[in-house]
């Protein structure tokens, strides 16, 4: 049995398809550094070119309105990376990146980057269907923005946030809910508008909160209320 030690690159998905060897050698390209929650670690319009995967904690990829207004536009867990816009096109960072928790980087120069898009034709077509998915989220966004309510926006985010309970299939549940603040850069709205619409959500009986945990005890009713008016929102709660 080999006593070699797995790369830190290991879980990082985008990297699947190449070998243990092959990502050993990547990580020692890497510059590695740990960031503190809080802490920035890219500022937009920044020269820097890397490309950054997450090995351990969490990130946040935002903007700022010009009111000063934090918008958030994603959140990466360990396994995900970032930076690869830059990397592409060679043009300033598009957006700020915060630590959210403690948190381990890998960073890649472009040129490495780039090669190993070139020689892995699998990672280009990972690369593609990120892109697109940026586009998708963009799109979806803006539809948001100009279509719905802050109440309404809020909605929709928890449900983005739910996923599937694995210990009782068919609930829904929002494992490690984000503060008050991170959910109201999601939803492009004010800390007060989201505690307002979680206590509506808790007295109408549709979420539970037990600590950090959410559980979603009526999605259906969750997604109709998504969809509605915000004045009928609030009196479809009420009731």
């Amino acid at each position: 049995m080999s006593s070699e030690q797995p790369s830190r690159l290991a879980n990082i998905a985008l990297l699947d398809g190449l070998g243990n060897e092959h990502k050993g050698r990547l990580e020692k390209r890497c510059r590695w550094r740990r960031y503190a929650a809080g802490v920035q670690i890219l500022d937009k319009n920044s020269v820097d070119r890397d490309v950054y995967f997450v090995t351990e904690g969490a990130v946040q990829v935002v903007n700022y309105s010009m009111t000063g207004r934090e918008i958030a536009l994603a959140r990466l867990t360990a396994g995900g990376y970032f930076g690869e816009l830059s990397a592409i096109d060679g043009r300033p960072r598009s957006a700020n990146v915060v630590a959210l928790e403690d948190c381990l980087l890998g960073s890649l120069s472009p040129r490495l980057f780039i090669d190993q898009i070139i020689n892995h034709p699998e990672l280009a077509v990972k690369v593609l269907g990120r892109l697109a998915g940026i586009v998708r989220n963009c799109d979806e966004r803006i539809m948001d923005l100009s279509t719905l309510g802050a109440v309404e926006r809020v909605y929709r985010q928890l449900l983005r946030l739910a996923e599937e309970s694995p210990v009782n299939p068919g609930s829904w549940i929002i494992r490690s809910l984000p503060t008050h603040k991170a959910i109201a850069a999601m939803a492009s709205t004010t800390r007060e508008t989201v505690a307002r619409s979680l206590s509506q959500l808790v007295s109408g009986g549709i979420v539970e909160r037990k600590g950090r945990i959410l559980y979603l005890r009526d999605r259906d009713r969750l997604e109709k209320l998504a969809g509605a008016l915000d004045n009928a929102l609030e009196d479809d709660v009420a009731r």
